[in-house]
């Protein structure tokens, strides 16, 4: 059977992968095998991935909003754009989870020139720029020439002085961030220039998808109880990841959810991030 993926190209169905994507949204085998046997029942020569995944979200929904959300996990990720700050604003989350300090949005005077940094992260006094490269396509990978201009960047900028978390602080380090993935030139040139990459599935023991199931840091647009505007609404309101709505319940009332609604919402959350 022949599928075709998001850029067009045409490629066997491969029930072995898609069984290792359902099950890593925490589905048992046996829920995981009745989708399976659905899906191949409705496939044809031809289908899109697109529509298999759309099919096999529907069907996971059914059984679990939970497991939907963790199965949607990548196209949440791309939900946090267009433009990339959310993304921005998550990864710096993602960050402080891990017992770093974390700043967004700066503008820093560089040796040559002047440079917005998306990211700075602290840790032990150590600090860190982070670079983040959002696509808002699935396919589109980040080469080589992303960390060759990053690398000129943190040259102009480390070694001196800025004001980020105190008057007097210097970066030393960089790292930089996609929602998709790296081409081996790129991660080549990255390890030979000192730069750390974290990508979708890089490094492969430490991935950023790795990372978010670790310590359950899914981003509000995982949810399925939730459309598209109130997701924007709540990160308009800074909450990026979906825990951060435990604490934060009222503001699912404020824009404008039912209370029935906001008990579901609670529920999907909970199992999410194993609050329950």
């Amino acid at each position: 059977m022949k599928i075709v993926k998001h850029s067009g190209s045409i490629v066997d169905f491969n029930r072995d992968k898609l069984k290792s994507s359902l099950l890593k949204s925490g589905a048992s085998v046996k829920v995981v095998e009745d989708v399976l046997q659905v899906i191949e029942k409705q496939i044809y020569e031809g289908i899109s991935t697109n529509k298999i995944y759309k099919l096999a979200f529907g069907l996971l929904k059914k059984s679990s909003s939970s497991h939907a959300a963790r199965y949607n996990l990548r196209t949440a990720i791309q939900q946090l754009g267009p433009a990339g700050f959310f993304f921005e604003k998550y990864i710096a989350r993602l960050f402080i989870s891990e017992g770093y300090l974390a700043q967004t949005n700066l503008f820093l005077s560089g040796k040559c020139v002047g440079h917005e940094v998306d990211v700075a992260i602290m840790k032990n006094k150590y600090i860190e720029m982070i670079e983040c490269k959002f696509h808002a396509r699935s396919e589109s990978n980040s080469d080589v020439k992303v960390p060759m201009y990053i690398l000129s960047r943190f040259n102009d900028l480390k070694d001196r002085s800025h004001r980020i978390f105190t008057k007097n602080d210097t970066i030393s380090g960089c790292w930089i961030v996609t929602n998709n993935r790296f081409t081996s030139d790129a991660m080549a040139f990255a390890k030979c220039s000192g730069l750390q990459l974290l990508s979708w599935d890089y490094p492969e023991n430490n991935s950023l998808r790795k990372r978010i199931d670790k310590d359950h840091l899914y981003p509000v647009t995982c949810l399925t109880t939730l459309t598209l505007a109130e997701k924007d609404k709540l990160m308009v309101s800074d909450i990026i990841l979906a825990q951060e709505i435990i604490n934060n319940s009222e503001l699912l009332e404020k824009i404008g959810l039912s209370p029935n609604r906001v008990k579901n919402v609670l529920k999907e959350v909970s199992e999410l991030c194993n609050y329950l």
